[in-house]
């Protein structure tokens, strides 16, 4: 398949790297330091599963250069979407399909909006990883996976192809879920109460998962999140709680959440994407959020600084 990896971050570095080790057509979208690093010396990734190095790799800054491919694993943060979404037009053919794959449960939405809601697929995906540099990315934690699916769930052609794509890759799993949305609802109460609460914290989740206080924040944060599902009409399993406290047990003990690390070194996070939402649907919801509310708050004031808007 022809895949545009657009951001090629930790996400976008590790996912679209194991697609071209596995032969597949991929080009990087990317800019900067990170984008000459890659038209010069390729993409080097340490991996818990496995380190490689592709070199030579496509590597562009112009869409309009690539023209229309066949797919976009969109990668980029959150607060990024709307603007990458305008840049995606060139990629596009009548089935081409755009997987986001940011934390939150809103950016298919976002794009739909932008390029049409036949274009749009969602997207999940997870792993501990980050550039170490630029054209370096480290794969430092968690068993990367990938899930995606159609708006409406259909198994459709597309789908099953960049199924089929991601399962001739190694150092990875892949799924379609039968309801994708709550799957995306699964992965935002594991991701947002740990971001929020380990930029609080500023601690590992070693340490917030040992600690009784943070213990009993982190479950309170995901269990709002149950509730302002239910409240929106999404199915979650009966036991998601508990399976996905044991999930956050099982994270190397020095691991932190992707939001966490970006406050904790001052740069704009996905605040908003993550526990922003987790409050703001829940008020489009009548659903009280006392503990997102908390740690929304208590976090805006980085936020703003980190993005310029506040002084202090």
């Amino acid at each position: 398949m022809h895949i545009a990896i657009f951001g090629v971050g930790g996400v976008g570095g590790y996912f679209g790297g194991r697609l071209a080790q596995a032969g597949e057509d991929i080009v990087f979208i990317a800019r900067g330091k990170h984008l000459k690093a890659l038209q010069t010396q390729g993409l080097r990734v340490e991996s818990l599963e496995g380190d490689f190095v592709l070199q030579p790799v496509q590597a562009i800054d112009d869409p309009k250069q690539v023209g229309r491919v066949d797919a976009v694993l969109l990668c980029v943060k959150a607060w990024q979407v709307r603007e990458a979404a305008r840049a995606l037009h060139p990629l596009l053919g009548p089935q081409t399909c755009v997987v986001p794959l940011q934390n939150g449960v809103e950016a298919p939405l976002t794009l739909a909006a932008e390029l049409g809601r036949e274009h749009v697929l969602a997207g999940l995906c997870s792993l501990i990883a980050f550039v170490v540099e630029p054209g370096h990315v480290q794969h430092a934690g968690g068993k990367p996976f990938i899930k995606f699916g159609e708006l409406d769930d259909r198994r459709s052609a597309r789908i099953m192809r960049l199924q089929q794509a991601f399962t001739r890759a190694q150092g990875l799993t892949v799924e379609i879920p039968a309801n994708i949305d709550a799957a995306l609802w699964e992965k935002f109460l594991f991701i947002a109460a740990w971001g929020g609460v380990g930029a609080l914290t500023r601690a590992p989740i070693g340490v917030i998962r040992t600690q009784p206080g943070t213990r009993r924040m982190l479950r309170q944060a995901m269990e709002e999140i149950c509730k302002v599902a239910k409240a929106r009409k999404i199915v979650l399993p009966p036991d998601v709680l508990d399976t996905t406290m044991a999930l956050l047990d099982e994270m190397p003990a020095k691991g932190t959440a992707s939001m966490q690390r970006d406050i904790m070194q001052e740069r704009p996070s996905e605040l908003e994407a993550q526990t922003g939402a987790a409050v703001r649907l829940g008020r489009e919801a009548s659903v009280e959020t006392p503990i997102n509310e908390l740690i929304y708050a208590s976090l805006l004031p980085q936020e703003l600084r980190a993005r310029g808007q506040l002084q202090f």
